[in-house]
């Protein structure tokens, strides 16, 4: 999931931008624009970021070091805690399955908008 995530080029985008609070950020997604052209006039969407929490604080971190790192590995130990502070059913490190973690991490960086 976190790869994944990391990969994605709007979220980039955006966790790059969100460490400055009170930037308008202008999302032009090409890959929507190609899917809906046919039908309609994708508008690009502004958008006003205010103080990141830990929460996306951290992402921003983990994905900068998932793009930037040399040494191939990457342990996601800051954002692990921040997921676990907003869902605690992940503290001790039991196995949940990574459609929860998906949930839980974009609902909490949702919520600290």
């Amino acid at each position: 999931v976190l790869q994944n995530l990391s990969q994605t080029p709007v979220l980039r985008e955006l966790l790059k931008e969100a460490k400055i609070p009170g930037t308008t950020v202008k999302i032009e997604s090409p890959e929507l624009c190609m899917l809906c052209c046919f039908s309609f006039k994708q508008e690009p969407q502004l958008i006003k970021l205010d103080q990141p929490g830990p929460l996306t604080l951290a992402m921003h971190q983990f994905v900068t070091e998932m793009q930037e790192t040399k040494k191939g590995v990457v342990t996601p130990k800051e954002l692990f805690a921040q997921v676990c502070k907003k869902a605690i059913r992940f503290k001790g490190y039991q196995q949940q399955d990574s459609h929860e973690l998906l949930r839980y991490l974009l609902d909490g960086m949702r919520a600290e908008e």
